[in-house]
């Protein structure tokens, strides 16, 4: 029987800086990839996949091999060959994250990358290359945003959630640009003078996580490695994402369902949970 290795807080505290190394290194090949004559390919569900998502995948892959080789490995571009469910910790991956951004000629795409221990995220880095800015942290240890440029990565700067607006006040609520839904809307409507604020990908978590946004509804489906890094990085901030229900999130437990997160919202503020 395999044992599994845990990874706590003071571990991943020593892995932060070799895995922020390694997630610039994979936006650099990102942003290497000419987006006018690269290959784009259609997977089952009908997204698409680029060089750039895969080259920034075996960048990761190899990178993680080398730091912690015992320590299984989640990836979009590789789902099919995990062997959930990963009682102790886990990679949770999305090499290429807002792929149609990325192929639209926008910088709102990321590179997501989390740590899960016992089914929830413990670290998290959310990447965004073309923005040369990061956002990462540690559930219990704080989070921080990180500015870089090409492989020089600057000082890096804590940030924390702010507090539910006050009433008459209005909500900044972060919505997607590619993946809108009617209940997500509705959702938002529901929250008085709500202003949306259009983001692609995995940004949205880095501005709530900043405290530039309130909330993220996603009423639609998504999968984990869209959710992980984000949600370590919003709570490590002072934050919450929770189900549709205010439930807790749980990742790496089982693949019938495609690793499908159903529903989700991130709430700078936790106690706007009881309101909810």
């Amino acid at each position: 029987m395999q044992v599994m290795r845990i990874i706590d807080g003071a571990a991943a505290f020593g892995l932060m800086e070799p895995l922020t190394g390694l997630v610039v290194k994979a936006g650099e090949a990102i942003l290497g990839i000419n987006r006018a004559a690269m290959r784009i390919e259609g997977k089952q569900d009908g997204s698409p996949v680029t060089e750039a998502d895969l080259a920034a995948d075996r960048i990761i892959a190899d990178g993680l091999a080398q730091l912690a080789g015992d320590v299984p490995t989640l990836s979009e571009e590789r789902a099919q060959l995990a062997s959930p469910p990963f009682p102790g910790s886990f990679f949770l991956i999305d090499p290429l994250d807002g792929t149609k951004e990325f192929v639209a000629g926008r910088d709102e795409f990321t590179v997501n990358l989390a740590l899960v221990t016992s089914g929830v995220p413990l670290l998290g880095i959310v990447s965004a290359p073309a923005l040369g800015l990061l956002w990462r942290g540690i559930v219990g240890r704080g989070a921080e945003r990180v500015r870089f440029n090409g492989a020089t990565i600057g000082a890096a700067e804590p940030i924390h959630t702010r507090k539910l607006p006050a009433r008459g006040e209005p909500w900044i609520a972060a919505v997607s640009r590619s993946h809108g839904d009617p209940r997500s809307e509705a959702f938002i409507a529901n929250r008085p003078n709500a202003v949306r604020r259009t983001i692609g990908s995995a940004v949205k978590f880095g501005r709530i996580a900043e405290g530039s946004a309130d909330i993220y509804p996603r009423f639609g489906p998504t999968s984990e490695w869209d959710v992980g890094a984000g949600c370590a990085v919003v709570t490590a901030a002072g934050g919450r994402v929770t189900d549709g229900k205010g439930g807790e999130l749980r990742f790496g437990q089982r693949s019938d369902t495609g690793f499908i997160v159903p529903e989700f919202i991130a709430w700078g503020d936790p106690q706007a949970v009881s309101c909810y």
